[in-house]
């Protein structure tokens, strides 16, 4: 079934999709502080790291992860799709499952590219200024992987939404609407509870550590891991539950 999935969206624009959010948050973030860089400026790849996925994180990855669910799910409401695709002999909870390993498949390439995008502008940055510091390979790819786990609450709450929602206009608005006051959340207490500011939130405390010169804003795995867990579950399993069955009925 993910062969299948994967096989619909060959030529789709989703592919392109993914490249434009990390092209641009990398560019802007790396040449704004490039100018700072000097040969004496020390954790310069962190510097640049946190700089160009504050606003990543925060918002352009969940507004790219909104489009890819939306252009996904509308593929099936074309055409009388669904129903066709309902008429074959597979149960609609392994439809479900199987559309939403694409999300995550998109997901998992989009902060790839961000990371080897990244690893590309930093290095021109850094060699532009002559700074001579080591490539911390381990604190790139530790991050990158911690903002894909992160990011996988809000994912299924947006998979669930655009499910629920026929219409793409209010599976857009109301994932918008989530989106949008992420920042404002994760300065709050509740931010453990509003699952689109997780990975904003993992980048402003690696923010605050590398301000402090310390970690004494570490991104503390309780609360966070059983509520990013059974938000995640509760959302898969309305998109699940959901999915198909309003054609069906």
């Amino acid at each position: 079934m993910l062969s299948i999935e994967f096989a619909k969206i060959k030529r789709s624009w989703i592919f392109p999709l993914i490249f434009i959010a990390p092209v641009l948050v990398i560019a802007s973030g790396v040449a704004s502080l490039s100018s700072y860089l000097t040969p004496e400026y020390t954790n310069a790849w962190a510097a640049m790291f946190i700089q160009s996925a504050l606003v990543y994180a925060y918002y352009l990855l969940p507004l790219s992860m909104i489009v890819v669910c939306v252009m996904i799910a509308g593929r099936e409401t074309q055409n009388n799709g669904m129903l066709k695709m309902l008429a074959l002999p597979v149960s609609r909870a392994g439809m479900s499952l199987a559309k939403f390993g694409v999300v995550l498949t998109f997901l998992a390439m989009e902060i790839a590219v961000f990371f080897l995008v990244f690893l590309i502008a930093g290095m021109v940055a850094m060699q532009s200024k002559s700074v001579e510091e080591a490539l911390p390979i381990g604190y790139l790819l530790g991050n990158c992987v911690k903002l894909f786990f992160t990011m996988l609450p809000a994912t299924a709450c947006m998979w669930a939404i655009t499910v629920l929602f026929e219409k793409k206009i209010f599976s857009i608005g109301l994932n918008l609407f989530l989106v949008i006051p992420g920042l404002l959340a994760a300065n709050t207490a509740a931010w453990v509870i509003y699952p689109y500011c997780y990975s904003g939130y993992l980048v402003s405390c690696s923010l605050h550590a590398f301000s402090s010169g310390g970690n004494t804003a570490s991104f503390e795995l309780f609360p966070f891991l059983p509520c990013a867990v059974t938000v995640f579950a509760l959302a898969l399993l309305v998109a699940v539950w959901r999915f198909g069955k309003k054609e069906m009925a």
